[in-house]
This record gives structure tokens, sequence and C-alpha cells, in this order.
């Protein structure tokens, strides 16, 4: 007997219609931990609930996700009511939550913040610390998988932007347990051998158990010890890991991570164009500056006529001159009428003035005789007379 094969459409519309016919998968209350959290454009949620042993996806649509009061993440345990029902396309079936509660925190998410505030408070994060990219690098070292999209994205924004910088890849495992270890190699190994001048750690977004090898603390202290400057771009732009935190720089995506590790070239060659056309601006207004300056002082009268302003000198000086003979002639003027006047004062008081007008002076032994009382008859006097001396014996005395 023939067996009629059925389509693969059937069997899934089969097991759906089976499975939308179970009261108990109708509602559903189920209790696990985000993983892989997507907030759809449309308002619409996905995500996968998961515990230690299991994991089932999950949607919430934009109609339920209004009611809820807080906004779930990676990491974050949740009680969900729901229905279980199967999408027929992929054959796949998932829980369509209605409603959904918090119910603590993931044992990695609480690992994750406990170990974040413990690197916080040493000092990790400072911005102190962190390592300024270079300007103008010559060599890119890159950390992430030598098969991924991550690469392809560096080099492509890399060679674009500036052909001559060297992109050199250690490739390391960047998910699963110990994969931290190979990083950490990896970076040690760019810094003893100076392979870089800064390092680009990347990879694609993922849950929080992909990015976990990005949260260990083994990680993060070689990322602060690193002396080459590192640009962190993990995950997607919503994704944060304590390599984000620790690293110099942050990219929100391998591609940024790029863009900010590589100069453009032709922003910097037109940027050196505008530097030198400003330049060459300035000096023409220098030159143009010192021509109108040059041309002024030439016309002044000190450069046309270059003796007048000696010759306006000399004849301050002969002025000088002339005014010096004036004062040193009636100085003598008035010193020599002094003297004139001083002279005739003398000579009018002069004994031999008092001669002249038929007076005698009268010496007896060289001194003269003031008095009848000074002589005795008999002593030797000498008459002083205007034309002559007379030396006569006293011969009478006649007191008064």
């Amino acid at each position: 007997m023939d067996i009629k094969p059925i389509t693969v459409e059937e069997l899934n519309k089969y097991i759906k219609n089976k499975i939308d016919g179970d009261e108990f998968l109708n509602n559903v209350y189920v209790k696990g931990e985000i993983s892989n959290f997507k907030l759809h454009y449309t308002g619409h949620m996905y995500f996968t609930l998961k515990d230690e042993k299991s994991l089932v996806k999950c949607i919430m649509f934009k109609s339920y996700t209004g009611y809820l009061n807080f906004m779930p993440k990676d990491g974050m345990k949740v009680c969900i009511l729901g229905s279980v029902s199967v999408f027929e396309r992929d054959g796949v079936y998932q829980i369509y939550a209605k409603a959904m509660k918090q119910d603590g925190i993931g044992t990695l998410y609480e690992a994750y913040e406990k170990l974040k505030a413990k690197l916080e408070a040493e000092g990790l994060f400072d911005k102190e610390h962190k390592k300024k990219i270079p300007m103008f690098p010559t060599t890119i070292g890159v950390l992430t998988s030598s098969t991924g999209a991550v690469i392809r994205d560096i080099i492509n924004v890399g060679v674009r932007r500036n052909p001559n910088v060297h992109i050199r890849l250690i490739p390391v495992p960047v998910q699963g347990p110990g994969a931290e270890k190979d990083i950490i190699q990896g970076i040690k190994e760019f810094n003893e051998k100076k392979l870089a001048d800064v390092i680009i750690l990347g990879r694609g977004g993922g849950s929080l158990e992909d990015l976990w090898p990005f949260n260990e603390e083994t990680l993060a202290y070689a990322i602060y010890e690193s002396e080459i400057p590192i640009i962190s771009a993990v995950g997607h732009e919503t994704d944060f890991t304590i390599a984000d935190f620790v690293a110099d720089l942050r990219a929100p995506t391998p591609s940024a991570a790029a863009e900010l590790a590589v100069p453009n070239i032709e922003d910097v060659k037109y940027t050196i164009s505008t530097y030198e056309s400003r330049y060459k601006t300035s000096l023409k207004r220098k030159i143009q500056l010192m021509n109108l300056r040059y041309e002024k002082c030439m016309t002044r009268r000190v450069f046309k006529e270059p003796m007048q302003k000696v010759n306006e000198k000399y004849i301050l000086i002969d002025n000088l001159v002339k005014k010096l003979n004036t004062n040193i002639t009636d100085v003598l003027n008035k010193a020599k009428l002094n003297l004139s006047k001083n002279a005739t004062r003398i000579d009018a008081l002069s004994p031999m003035k008092i001669i002249a007008r038929g007076y005698t002076i009268s010496e007896k032994d060289g001194k003269i005789v003031k008095s009848a009382k000074d002589v005795n008859v008999g002593d030797l006097v000498e008459l002083k007379y205007i034309d002559g001396n007379i030396k006569a014996n006293v011969i009478e005395k006649n007191e008064k």
C-alpha cells in the first residue's frame, strides 16, 4: 500500500492545530531569565526565556507592551503569562506573551553589576586613566574573529578612509568559555612587540551570555594595563560590557571604531589645504600692510629731507649760543657798573681826598695822631700833605 506524503506546510499546520487545541498551552505561566532581548522599531519585543537547562523563544506584541511598568532587558528574571503556538513558516514554537512581571535579576546580570561596581570603585573607569587615541596611527591592531563580519567592516572602513594605514589582525575567539584568555594574550602580544599604535577590540552583537568574555575581570585589568590605547567595539550600540567602561574609548559598532581610529585622509588633505589657503591669505595681507606702512613712512618729511632736522638743531644751537653770549654780556656789564659805583664810594671815603682839600695827617712813630693828648712838647711828628711829607718838632701844646 502506497503512503501519500504530506508537505512541510501541512505538517507545521497540523502541529499548530494540535498545540492551539491544547487548553494548558493556551494559558501558560512561565518564569525564567531574559536573554537576547530586542525591541523592534514597530514596538514588538523579541527575546528568549531560559533557565539553567533549557530555553524558549518569546514574542510580546505592541498591543500588550504598553501595559508594562518596566523595560525588560537581558539578565532580568521575569514571569510571563501567555500562550504557546507554532510559527508555521519556520516550524518553531514560541510563547506569545500577554503579561509580564519582574521576578528578580538573573545570575549573569547580577555578576555583571557586582563586578562593574567593584572595578568602578577601584578607579578603572576614571577618565584621567584614559589614554589618548593617536591622531595619525600607522598600524591599527584588531582583536576579533578572523571569519566574522567585524574584521571585514574594519578593513573596508579603514582602507576607504586611509589606504596607507596598515591593519594587523590577531585572530581570537570572541565568545565561549576561556575566550577572554586568548583576548588577553592578544593584548599582551600587541604591547610586548609594539605591533600597533591603537587596538580595536571588537565583535558583533549577541546575548549577555555571548558577550560574557568581555565582562571577565581578568580582561578588564588587561585592558587597563595596556600601554597601547584600546577602542572597545563590542556588541550593538545598546550593548554595554565591562570592556567598554575600561577601554580608552568606546565605539557603538566595529565600523564606528574604525572611523574613530583611522583619520579620513581626504579630511586631512582638506584641512591642510584650508590652513595653507589661510596662511597664504594672511601672508598677503601682512605684506600689503607692511607695504602701506613703508609707503607712509617714505612720505614723511624726515625721509624726503633728512638734513632738515639737523639744520633745525643747528639753528636751535645758534640761538642758544647767542642767548648765552647776551646773558654773559649783561652779567659783565652789571658787574662793571657795580664795580664803578663801589670804586666811587671808596674813593670818596679816601683820606687823600680830605688831604687834597687842605687837611694834613699827623703821625707819630708810624701811628696816626688822633688827639692832642697823643703828643707832647718836643715830640717828632710827621705831617702828610697831598704833595709830600714834613717832619716837625712840637714846640707848644694847647689842649681843650
